[in-house]
C-alpha cells in the first residue's frame, strides 16, 4: 500500500533518507502541485527517477496552492494528492510542501539531483543554488510542456458550459 511511503511530517523521513544514502543510495528529489493529473506528470516522475535510486515527491499543500495560485482552488485535498503520487512506482517516498517554494526541503534532505519540469530553464530555478552550493545538481526531466492542469481545468469548464 502507498501510504507507507507517506510521511506528513518530513523530519520523520530525513533519518531514513540518511541510512539509504549511507549504503550508497542517489537521492532524487521533485515537487509539484499534481492536482489533476496527466501524462505530463508520469513522464516527468519517471525521467526524475531515472537520475538515481530513491525519489522523494514533495506535494504542495492545500495552503501552499492558494499562495501560489490564488486564483483558483485545489481540485483534490492534498492529503489525497500525496497517497496518489505515492502509489506510482517510480516514487519511494511523499512529504507535504508547506511552503511556497521547497528550499526547507532540499536543505532537509540535500538531494544529490533537484528535479524539474521541462517548462524551467536552469536560470529560472531559484533552489538551484542551495543545490549547487552543496554540491548537487538540478536536471530538466520529462516531456516537453505540452501538458497542462490549468488547460484541463478551462477545458472542463468549457464542457461544462
Amino acid at each position: 500500500m502507498s501510504l507507507g511511503k507517506v510521511f506528513m511530517e518530513p523530519e520523520a523521513l530525513a533519518p531514513i533518507i540518511a541510512e539509504r544514502r549511507r549504503a550508497g543510495a542517489v537521492l532524487v528529489f521533485a515537487n509539484g502541485c499534481f492536482e489533476l493529473l496527466h501524462v505530463g506528470h508520469v513522464r516527468f516522475l519517471y525521467g526524475a527517477k531515472a537520475h538515481g535510486d530513491l525519489l522523494v515527491v514533495a506535494v504542495n499543500s492545500d495552503e501552499s496552492m492558494r499562495r501560489i495560485k490564488p486564483d483558483r482552488r485545489p481540485v483534490n485535498k492534498d492529503y489525497e494528492r500525496l497517497e496518489i503520487i505515492a502509489a506510482f512506482e517510480p516514487v519511494d517516498f511523499v512529504v507535504p510542501l508547506r511552503e511556497t517554494n521547497p528550499e526547507r526541503l532540499i536543505e532537509l534532505f540535500r538531494p544529490d539531483v533537484h528535479t524539474k519540469g521541462t517548462d524551467y530553464t536552469l536560470d529560472r530555478i531559484p533552489e538551484r543554488r542551495i543545490v549547487e552550493r552543496y554540491g548537487g545538481r538540478v536536471e530538466l526531466v520529462g516531456d516537453p510542456k505540452c501538458h497542462s492542469t490549468t488547460e484541463m481545468l478551462r477545458a472542463l469548464r468549457d464542457t461544462a458550459t
